[in-house]
This record gives structure tokens, C-alpha cells and sequence, in this order.
């Protein structure tokens, strides 16, 4: 049989051959669970053979080299005998007769011996060890000490540890030590930078501005002069508000100021006594300085509002011996005039009145180092923005702060220019900050202190608010008799509408239900409107129908509801409305109709509703669509 060559491989085939055998060894091969349990014990029986290989050579290796160890190993196992019988005897053998060899071997496979075992004793570290009990003489406490305490009087023993504390540098805070004592308790000396805080929190006043003075604790606190002190009193003012504490201190130090605050929280009052404690270290007025204007303007949205300052105002100023006039609108230039020329140190106006004024020569502020400029919001809301500006540019700018450390500097802004007139003091009261705001502080008010009481544009706290979704004008005049005539609320009510017409409709249906009401527009003349409001004050009418004219600023005592019988076009002038009610600390009720006219609304009312504590959110509110997202106007997008 003829054998068959082969042919060696061509280089293509064993290139060939070679690819083949990578790829197969590239892809990954699938095994089965029983394929993968059979290599697993294959592995592991193969991984014990070797092990039990090495152990059987190792053993082989030693005790074969030394076969006469391995004898005497066993002979002295046995302590020299080698009958069965020894083998759970112990060795007997004194420590020179055992070959030291023997003795290594030994202590290599069997161990140490128990007799030539050296125990060793544990070292524990009691240093980090802690014991949590102690010993009956460590004990120092009063039960082992009865005898003494029973003979020696108690103040005996406190008299010792006094003295031992005394030796050894303890101080120990006794019942009486002053930071164990709430604020109200401590004295003026004693107010640490916690209790400021903790005080602060307690009437919700909140700072900013750099180098603010601390808020004051009560009128005789204050740093008023006596006279305004005794004033005060006189009032009847018997504790501060919020606003109160925290402003005057920052007036008096010739601060700037920015006041954010609710409606009905003392906010004329916390501008009116810095202002009287500034005129009563000014000169008296003369003939001759009259002429020059007065010490002082504030300014104020609505002829309303700012009469109602001069009413505030003249509390204070008239007990003092200080003038006080307003204008405002509706009364003719000539009688406003002929007050003027009588000298006054403080002038009330609207922004449009005062401006009037000013062009016609009738007024000057050549000595006017005082603005005040209240609900600064709603000027610029109303247009007054022009207004504003040309009144403050006609101020005097030789008295004008500078623009640096120094205006924080309450020294130095007391101090005198051209030996009568001060450095310009500019206070600022707003509900909201605008951009406009925001304009005008920046440029005539220099490094000003923010006060902000609560939250800024927020309801009055005491004023509780319900929502009612009822549409038509006759649903909302039966719905209003029924809630009138439920007995739960009394005269003096408001109600607000949104346009002039309906203020006498609502009217004639009050007065149909029993309620005697007057009304307050636009549409009236000024002395219809005060006439309104003084009828409403001294009780000779139940309710005021009016429309947003009455909805800042106007201060009517005990309102105990306010009935929007229309929602307002804006939360801004909701939060204004209800704010005439729950003045003053006292509790109030605010009733809303709701339509779906008011949807732009409706998402900014659930909110202040869901933060109110004394008030809920309907469900019809909560659920409706347009309450999920907030309202965006076209204006607020450009």
C-alpha cells in the first residue's frame, strides 16, 4: 500500500485556517446549565487532586529525612513506652532530658505543651475604655453626704460651692442669670445679638441695608424726644407695631428709609414722630423763613389717603405747637393758597396738587430736607411717576447725602450744612417694589434701610377670607342680603365694585335691605366724598359702596367686612380692598363673588388663600383650570 505524501500548506491556507480559528474562539460559545454545572465540578475536583498532591509530597518529605526524630517523636508521646495504654497519659520527662530537636519538632507539629506554655496576660487599654460605673468610693453625690446635709443649713452648702467655683474659675448660671431670661424680661444693656433675633422673629420684621440699628422694645425705648413721648401717651398709644419698632429707630439715626408692610399696620405713625422729632430741633418759623416752604412734604396717591395723614398727623403736631396743611384736588387753588402763606412745617399733597403748586409760584421747598412718600406703589400705578420726579427735583440738592459709607453714618447725618438745613432724609412706604420703584430709590435715596414686616404683598394676617362663585348681578344682590341679614356681621361694612355705574345699584339695594349706604367714586366731588366717609365714621351710615378710589389708605375703625361684590382686576388691589378690614390687630372677615370673568385671577388667589391660616381654599377654586398656572398678560411678556 502506497503511502500518500502530503503536501505541506500554502501560506493562503494557513492564513485561512488561522482566521477560521479566531473567529470561532472571538464569538462566545453557549453552554447549557448542565454543561456549565459538569465544568464547575470537573474544575473543583481537579483544584482538590492538587492540593491533596502537594500535601501528601510535603509530609513524605519530612518525616522520611529524619526517620530517628519521627522514633523519638513517638517514644516521647508516649512518655518511653509504647504500649496503647500510655497514650493519654501526659510526659513525665524533665525539661534537660528532651533533645532540644525533639523539642522544635515538637512545638512545630503538636504545638507548645501545657507546661511549657507561657500564658500571656491580655493588656487591655482601660484609657479608651469607658465605664459607666464607679466604684462606691468614687462616689460623691448628696445620698452618701445625708448626715451633712441634715446638719448644715442648705445656704451654708451653696456658700461653699460658691467659694470652691471661685477657686477653681467655674461660673455657674444661676435662676437669675440674664440669658436664661426671655427678652421682654431682660434690660436694654442685656440684649444679645440671639435676642434681637428671637425678637425680630416675634413680630415678623426682617432687615436689610447694612449697619441697621436695632428695633426698638417700646416707646420709652424709642430715643423720642420727652415731648413726643408725652404726646404719645396722650394718643393713647400704648405698644408698638411691627412697622413702629422697627422704622423709628432707622429714622432717627438719619437713615433712608424702605418700608414694606401691610396694610393697617401703623404706618403713618412710624413716619410722623421720626418727622415731628426732626422739626422740634429745627428752628421756629418766621416771617421771613415761612416764605421758604415748609420743613417737611409727604406725599400720598389719593386726596383721601392724604387727608387722612393730616387727620394722623395733627394728633401729634398740634399738641407740639406745628402747622399742618394738605392739598389736594377738589378744593379750590386760592383757599390752598391763602394756608400756604400762613407757614406751615409740614404740607400733605397729592403728587398733580402739589406739582400745580410748585409751577405757579405758590410753593417753594427751599428748606424741605423731609420726604416722605407713602403707598409709593400706587402713585406710580396711577401715573404719578412724572409727578414724583419733578417734585423731588425741586428739592434742594446743596443737602443732598452722599453716596458712600458715610450716609450709614448716623453721627454724620445729624450733622448741620450751612448752619440751618440737614443732610436730605427721604422715607420710602410701598406694598409692592416696581421697576419704577425701584428707579426712584436709586436715584434720590442714598444707601437706604429696608424694613420689610411679613411678607411683602401679603393679605393682613386677622383678616379672614371666603370665596363664592355666584354670577349675575341679581344672584349677587340675594346672596348679599342673606349674608347682611345673617346677624354675623355689623355696621360699618364696605363693599367694592369695579366701575361707578353699579356703586349706585348696590346702593339702592343696601338701602332696600335696611342698610343706610353711601358712595364713594371718582365721579364724586371732594366734598361729596368726605362727606362720605365722615358719615361712615361717626355712624350716621352702615355701609360705603365705593370703588378702588377707597381701597388704599382709607382708614374707617372696627369695618367688620368687606364684601368685593365684584373681584378686583388685579390681586394687588384685592390685597388693598381687604386690607380695610382686621386693622389695628383686630379681626376681620373679607367675602369674594367670583365668576368666570375674574379667571386672571384666579391661580394668585388660590395662593394667598392656601397661605392664609384663618382661610380655605374652595374646591371649585382649587379645581378650576385657570387656578394651575399664573396668568400672563401680553404686557408682562413685551
Amino acid at each position: 500500500m502506497s503511502e500518500v505524501r502530503r503536501t505541506p500548506l500554502s501560506i493562503e491556507e494557513i492564513l485561512e485556517k488561522k482566521k477560521k480559528n479566531e473567529a470561532l474562539t472571538s464569538k462566545p460559545k453557549f453552554l447549557s446549565r448542565k454543561e456549565r454545572e459538569a465544568l464547575a465540578l470537573q474544575k473543583l475536583i481537579e483544584e482538590k487532586k492538587i492540593k491533596q498532591a502537594q500535601l501528601d509530597h510535603a509530609s513524605k518529605t519530612d518525616l522520611s529525612s529524619k526517620p530517628q526524630e519521627r522514633e523519638r517523636l513517638g517514644n516521647s508521646r508516649n512518655g518511653g513506652h509504647t504500649n496503647s495504654s500510655y497514650k493519654n497519659q501526659k510526659p513525665k520527662v524533665s525539661e534537660p532530658s528532651i533533645n532540644p530537636e525533639a523539642k522544635l519538632l515538637e512545638e512545630r507539629y503538636m504545638g507548645i505543651t501545657d507546661n511549657n506554655r507561657q500564658k500571656k496576660k491580655r493588656r487591655i487599654n482601660s484609657d479608651k475604655k469607658f465605664v459607666f460605673d464607679w466604684d462606691a468610693g468614687e462616689d460623691t453625690s448628696l445620698s452618701n453626704l445625708s448626715a451633712y446635709v441634715d446638719t448644715v443649713p442648705r445656704s451654708q452648702i451653696e456658700e461653699n460651692r460658691r467659694r470652691v467655683d471661685e477657686l477653681n474659675g467655674i461660673k455657674r448660671k444661676t435662676l437669675t442669670d440674664v440669658d436664661n431670661v426671655h427678652w421682654s424680661e431682660k434690660p436694654l444693656s442685656g440684649m444679645k445679638e440671639r435676642d434681637w433675633r428671637i425678637f425680630k422673629e416675634d413680630f415678623n420684621i426682617s432687615t436689610k441695608g447694612g449697619s441697621v440699628p436695632n428695633p426698638m422694645r417700646s416707646w420709652q425705648e424709642s430715643g423720642l424726644p420727652p415731648e413726643i413721648l408725652a404726646t404719645i401717651k396722650e394718643v393713647g398709644y400704648k405698644e408698638p407695631s411691627a412697622i413702629q419698632r422697627a422704622a423709628i429707630p432707622i429714622a432717627l439715626s438719619c437713615r433712608d428709609v424702605i418700608g414694606v408692610a401691610e396694610t393697617g399696620s401703623g404706618k403713618t405713625a412710624s413716619f410722623v414722630l421720626p418727622l415731628l422729632s426732626y422739626i422740634i430741633e429745627m428752628p421756629t418759623l418766621t416771617e421771613v423763613t415761612k416764605a421758604d416752604g415748609p420743613y417737611a412734604i409727604i406725599l400720598a396717591p389719593t386726596r383721601e389717603l392724604a387727608q387722612q395723614i393730616e387727620q394722623e398727623t395733627k394728633k401729634f403736631a398740634s399738641r407740639l405747637g406745628f402747622r399742618c396743611v394738605s392739598i389736594v384736588g377738589g378744593h379750590t387753588i386760592g383757599e390752598q393758597s391763602l394756608n400756604l402763606q400762613e407757614g406751615a412745617e409740614i404740607v400733605i399733597a397729592t403728587p398733580g396738587r402739589l406739582v400745580d403748586c410748585i409751577e405757579r409760584r405758590i410753593l417753594v421747598l427751599g428748606q424741605c430736607c423731609y420726604v416722605i412718600m407713602d403707598e409709593a406703589d400706587r402713585m406710580i400705578d396711577m401715573g404719578f411717576e412724572e409727578q414724583v420726579n419733578k417734585i423731588l427735583d425741586a428739592l434742594p440738592v446743596t443737602n443732598v447725602k452722599p453716596d458712600n459709607e458715610e450716609a450709614e453714618n448716623s453721627q454724620l447725618m445729624l450733622k448741620y450744612l450751612g448752619g440751618k438745613d440737614r443732610y436730605r432724609q427721604t422715607m420710602m412706604y410701598t406694598a409692592t417694589m416696581p421697576p419704577a420703584i425701584e428707579r426712584i430709590a436709586r436715584q434720590y435715596l442714598r444707601r437706604p434701610a429696608t424694613v420689610i414686616i411679613g411678607n411683602a404683598g401679603q393679605a393682613v394676617a386677622t383678616v379672614e377670607q371666603r370665596v363664592e362663585f355666584v354670577s349675575g348681578d341679581e344672584k349677587r344682590k340675594r346672596r348679599m342680603g342673606e349674608i347682611l341679614n345673617s346677624g354675623d356681621f355689623t355696621a360699618p361694612v364696605i363693599v367694592f365694585v369695579n366701575v361707578k355705574k353699579n356703586c349706585d345699584m348696590v346702593a339702592r339695594e343696601l338701602n332696600r335691605l335696611g342698610w343706610k349706604a353711601v358712595i364713594l367714586h371718582g365721579g364724586k366731588s371732594q366734598e361729596q366724598r368726605e362727606l362720605a366717609l365722615q358719615q361712615l365714621r361717626d355712624g350716621e351710615a352702615d355701609a360705603l359702596v365705593a370703588t378702588d378710589l377707597a381701597g388704599r389708605g382709607i382708614d374707617v375703625p372696627d369695618v367688620s367686612l368687606v364684601l368685593n361684590f365684584q373681584m378686583a382686576k388685579n390681586i394687588e388691589d384685592y390685597t388693598h380692598r381687604i386690607g380695610r378690614t382686621g386693622r389695628a390687630g383686630k379681626s376681620g372677615v373679607a367675602i369674594t363673588f367670583l365668576s368666570n370673568d375674574d379667571q386672571d385671577t384666579f391661580y394668585s388667589l388660590k395662593q394667598m388663600l392656601s397661605e392664609s391660616t384663618l382661610s380655605k381654599v374652595p374646591d371649585e377654586l382649587k379645581r378650576h383650570e385657570a387656578a394651575q398656572a399664573k396668568f400672563v398678560t401680553r404686557k408682562a411678556i413685551q
